[in-house]
C-alpha cells in the first residue's frame, strides 16, 4: 500500500522507489503481486506517464486511511510507553499572528525529535475540511466575527482588526485614522470572493453600507503587498501582521475584525502533545 501511495503521489515508479529507498524491481513487484490478489490492475503504465486506473482511485483512499491507521497505532503505543513518536501535520493560514507558529514548532522539534512535522498553507475553509477529513492535526485559522468552525474541536486564540494598507505614496499615506467611506472610490486587493478572509472586509464595507471595487484578487499576502507598493491598488490586512510588512496603515473607525481559531479534530499522541505545548 505504501508503494502504490508513493507511485500514485510521483506519477513515477522510479521516483516512488527513491522515496520508499527500495530498487525499482523490488516494487514494481509488489504492486503487481498486489494487483493480482486485488484482481484489478492499479495503474496504466504507458513510456511517457504513469495514471492511475479506476480500480486505482477507488484503493487510494482505503490505502491511505490503512497507512494512517498503523502509523497511529505504533503512535499509540509508543506514546502508552512514555514516547511522543509519529507525525504532526499542521495547517495555518499565511497571516497567523496569535502565536509565532515557526517558534512553536522549533520548540516542539526539540522537546519531540520522533515526531516528523509538516506544515501546509491554505484558506481557512480548506483547511478546517483538512482538519475535519484527519489530513492534518491541527490549523490555525481566521474566520469573521461570529463565524464557528464547524465538525470539528477547537478554541478561540485572538481577535483583531484589519487595517488598510496604501502605498507609500498615496494621498492616504499619512493619515493615521480613516473611515470606510473614503475608501469607496479606490481599487482594491483582496482575496478571492466567497474565503473567510475576503468575507470579513466584505461585511464591514456593506454594513457601512459602501461599494467597493475589488479589481485584484489574490492568494498570498505577500502578492497583495507587492500590488500594493506598486499603488494598483488598497489592501486590508490584520494589523498585526500589517505592522512588519513596511507599507503605510490607515486604522479604520469602522474596521472589518477577524477571529483567529486553533482546531483539531480527534488529536493523535503528537497532536495532543503539540496542544499541551501550545497550552503552555
Amino acid at each position: 500500500m505504501r508503494y502504490v501511495v508513493a507511485v500514485a503521489e510521483t506519477s513515477n515508479f522510479t521516483r516512488a522507489a527513491e522515496r520508499c529507498r527500495v530498487v525499482q524491481s523490488a516494487l514494481s513487484h509488489q504492486i503487481a503481486r498486489l494487483e493480482r490478489e486485488l484482481g484489478a490492475r492499479l495503474f496504466e503504465r504507458t513510456s511517457r506517464r504513469v495514471r492511475l486506473t479506476p480500480a486505482g482511485e477507488a484503493f487510494l483512499p482505503a490505502a491511505r486511511q490503512a497507512l494512517d491507521a498503523a502509523e497511529r497505532a505504533r503512535a499509540e503505543v509508543a506514546a502508552a510507553a512514555g514516547e511522543i513518536r509519529g507525525r504532526l501535520a499542521v495547517g495555518a493560514i499565511p497571516t497567523v499572528t496569535a502565536v509565532d507558529l515557526a517558534t512553536a514548532l522549533h520548540r516542539f522539534h526539540l522537546r519531540h525529535p520522533q515526531v516528523r512535522i509538516t506544515l501546509r498553507s491554505g484558506g481557512s475553509e480548506e483547511l478546517t475540511d483538512q482538519v475535519r477529513e484527519g489530513v492534518l492535526d491541527a490549523a490555525f485559522l481566521g474566520l469573521p466575527l461570529g463565524v464557528r468552525p464547524v465538525g470539528v474541536q477547537g478554541r478561540e486564540l485572538a481577535r483583531g482588526d484589519l487595517v488598510a494598507l496604501v502605498a507609500p505614496d498615496h494621498p492616504l499615506a499619512g493619515r493615521s485614522h480613516a473611515e470606510l467611506s473614503l475608501l469607496a472610490d479606490e481599487p482594491f486587493v483582496d482575496f478571492p470572493a466567497g474565503t473567510a478572509a475576503r468575507a470579513q472586509s466584505d461585511a464591514a464595507f456593506t454594513a457601512a453600507g459602501v461599494r467597493r471595487e475589488v479589481a485584484f484578487e489574490i492568494t498570498t499576502p505577500d502578492f497583495m503587498t507587492r500590488l500594493i507598493r506598486q499603488g494598483l491598488g488598497i489592501g486590508m490586512l490584520p494589523a498585526a501582521f500589517a505592522a512588519g510588512l513596511g507599507l503605510p496603515t490607515v486604522r479604520l473607525s469602522d474596521a472589518p475584525a477577524r477571529v483567529e481559531h486553533l482546531v483539531w479534530n480527534h488529536p493523535s499522541p503528537a497532536a495532543k502533545a503539540f496542544l499541551d505545548a501550545l497550552a503552555e
